[in-house]
């Protein structure tokens, strides 16, 4: 089995959470409702940082930051 990467384009945000629980909160900072959708398992950061106009660098470097990365 292939290890996980927070940077795969193709990791829904359900994986991501899953294995990095820790990264919950910089989804909750955001005020995003993406924590417990019932489509997060479809979504990824990409999807996700477009629907709350978000840069996705800078929000993938706090999710890194949050793991400790």
């Amino acid at each position: 089995m292939r290890r996980a990467n927070l940077d795969d384009p193709d990791l829904d945000l359900d994986t991501l959470m899953s294995i990095w629980p820790e990264t919950v909160a910089v989804f909750l900072r955001h005020k995003m409702l993406c924590v417990g959708c019932t489509v997060n398992s479809f979504h990824t950061v990409i999807d996700a940082c477009l629907e709350y106009d978000l840069d996705e660098a800078l929000f993938r470097l706090e999710l890194h930051r949050a793991i400790g990365d």
